[in-house]
């Protein structure tokens, strides 16, 4: 194998699939990347068995070929070589040399055959939609994911499509986001698989505020593919909670008030939480939202925030991370919330999108 290539374009694309690598992988191979030149074309690979990641450069190719590379060695040279073009290519026993305009280094490779292959998927039936709404999705969601080993089946988001709409789902028990928007063009058939949050992390990572994205299911895998970027990963497997019977009828009764008041007035509380004593309280009057918190040996704090309200006065706890998490990722200048009773739910509703957080013992 031999090419030549742009360095700055060829160390974009190390930085797209280099992400997922890791130095300590358990497998000597999954610390390399693989490179194949094949029709002016130099398609870089890397996975960790969960992921995978491929993108695709043209490029001059003098000789076709494939090799792996140590991917953090290979990417450190490449940022370092001097500007312009840069001149890869194989020699025999693995070796991998790499040129610049006044200096070349020697790497020790490793066959493309000992790399594991990039899974195929078979089928074509692809899910459409705006990068810009699958981003807002995972920025509207992906805080609520649970990190409980035990509780593998909520260490992801789940993504379910159906006709022209596709919908994600989140939660750790104590709190659910849930979010849909409409797809480019309806399905022909239905899907709902459960994503690990380090993919959904490597997803989001991709994405753009403009263009389209693709998403094809296949056996327990799925890909994502992203301005010609690949992402596939495997899914986790098992029976995702059925999320619509936490969800509680909508009421009248909301405090509507400014998102960031609310949001500065929590922040300023949490300022007094510990593992402890991590609940604040919420007390609703007619026109006001009184904030307040109290840990012993440390202090208190109360604020007062304006809100429309004007019904039965409320007293209620919760964890404030829980409302930070959410609120500082909306762009609505006000928001609604049900406060449902002391030792209920809070939600907060908006056009595609529902947030609901469980009550907490003051």
């Amino acid at each position: 194998m031999k090419i030549k290539v742009n360095k700055e374009e060829l160390l974009a694309v190390i930085g797209i699939v280099g992400n997922i690598v890791s130095t300590r992988a358990t497998l000597p191979i999954l610390s390399n990347m693989m490179l194949e030149a094949k029709d002016d074309v130099l398609k870089l690979n890397t996975t960790d068995l969960d992921i995978g990641i491929s993108c695709e450069l043209p490029v001059h190719i003098f000789e076709q070929g494939a090799i792996t590379v140590p991917a953090k060695k290979f990417s450190d040279i490449v940022r370092e070589l001097p500007p312009g073009e840069v001149v890869v290519y194989v020699r025999k026993n693995n070796q991998v040399e790499i040129e610049g305009a006044s200096c070349r280094f020697k790497l020790n490779g490793l066959p493309k055959e000992e790399f594991p292959k990039f899974p195929e998927f078979k089928d074509k039936d692809a899910v459409l939609m705006k990068q810009k709404d699958l981003k807002d999705m995972i920025r509207l969601t992906n805080f609520a994911v649970s990190f409980e080993e035990s509780r593998y089946v909520l260490n992801g988001i789940l993504l379910e499509v159906f006709n022209d709409m596709v919908r994600m789902v989140a939660t750790d028990g104590r709190r659910l986001a849930k979010i849909e928007k409409k797809l480019l063009q309806p399905v022909s058939k239905e899907m709902s698989i459960i994503i690990p949050i380090k993919a959904i992390h490597e997803i989001n990572r991709n994405l753009k505020e403009t263009g389209e994205c693709s998403i094809i299911y296949g056996t327990n895998q799925v890909l994502f593919n992203i301005d010609g970027h690949l992402i596939a990963t495997r899914i986790i497997e098992g029976e995702f909670p059925n999320y619509q019977q936490v969800i509680p009828k909508e009421i009248s009764t909301k405090a509507k008030g400014k998102t960031q008041d609310i949001l500065a007035a929590i922040r300023r509380a949490n300022l007094l939480s510990t593992p402890d004593f991590q609940a604040i309280k919420f007390e609703l009057f007619k026109d006001k939202m009184v904030i307040s918190k109290s840990t012993p040996d440390i202090g208190e704090s109360r604020e007062e925030v304006a809100i429309e309200y004007g019904h039965e006065e409320l007293m209620a706890g919760f964890n404030p991370q829980f409302f930070i998490d959410v609120l500082k990722n909306l762009s609505d200048e006000t928001i609604e919330l049900e406060f449902l009773g002391p030792d209920k739910p809070c939600v907060l509703r908006l056009r595609d999108y529902l947030y609901l957080a469980l009550p907490m013992r003051l």
